[in-house]
């Protein structure tokens, strides 16, 4: 899967200047993912999801990294998402993260969980990060 990612990226990078990757629940693991093993990669944004430790050292990431966590998400547990961030930080890793009180999948308007104005605030980070590191 990371071959076939890669192979994707590679040939985006021949049509366009830069890549964003943006992943929702599992996406957004994969998204983190694409971050750590991806190196055509410019910036990532992950809502709500992350990859098990074991899938790599985040410690390493060098792609701008934003993250949008829910505090009451019953699939990724938000201790863990704040032991992610210690181990971002401490490899110094260009991310930023935003924590929304509200649950998992929280910008999934068919959802249980939506929250309109998280995922409104959501969204606006996003399109930002995107500009900034995309230009």
């Amino acid at each position: 899967a990371t071959q076939d990612a890669r192979g994707a990226a590679q040939h985006l990078k021949q049509t366009s200047g830069k890549i964003g990757v943006v992943g929702f629940c599992m996406g957004g693991a994969l998204t983190v993912l694409a971050a750590m093993y991806v190196k055509e990669a410019d910036a990532c944004s992950s809502w709500y999801g992350f990859p098990p430790e074991q899938a790599g050292d985040v410690k390493k990431i060098t792609t701008p990294l934003q993250l949008h966590l829910a505090e009451d998400d019953a699939a990724f547990a938000p201790d863990n998402g704040r032991a992610l961030e210690a181990k971002l930080r401490e490899g110094k890793v260009p991310f930023e993260s935003y924590w929304y009180k509200a649950g998992h999948a929280f910008g999934n308007e068919t959802g249980q969980n939506h929250n309109a104005e998280c995922a409104k605030v959501a969204w606006e980070r996003t399109t930002a990060f995107f500009a900034k590191h995309l230009k």
